[in-house]
């Protein structure tokens, strides 16, 4: 199935594509750009369940570490605005 890749999305796939984000180590995780909140975490959440965005490292539960733009991240930020829902 193919959705759309929305505004708010993209521009958090860029906030971590800039290095500006942290994720929680969590099975739900949140995301955290410029240290505050992201205030759209089930957008966060779905861009974590896709797998376009990643803890950079190993951390404790709960703990907040820089996140990564996978490699599925990256191409979905560099091609059209659909995704692979």
């Amino acid at each position: 199935m193919i959705a759309e890749l929305n505004h708010r999305e993209r521009a958090t796939l860029k906030a971590v594509a800039g290095g500006h984000a942290e994720i929680s180590c969590s099975s739900e995780p949140d995301l955290f750009i410029d240290g505050l909140a992201c205030c759209d975490q089930p957008t966060a959440h779905r861009l974590a369940r896709l797998g376009f965005v990643e803890p950079a490292r190993a951390g404790k539960w709960g703990e907040r570490v820089p996140a990564l733009l996978t490699d599925k991240g990256t191409s979905a930020l560099a091609g059209p605005d659909t995704i692979a829902a």
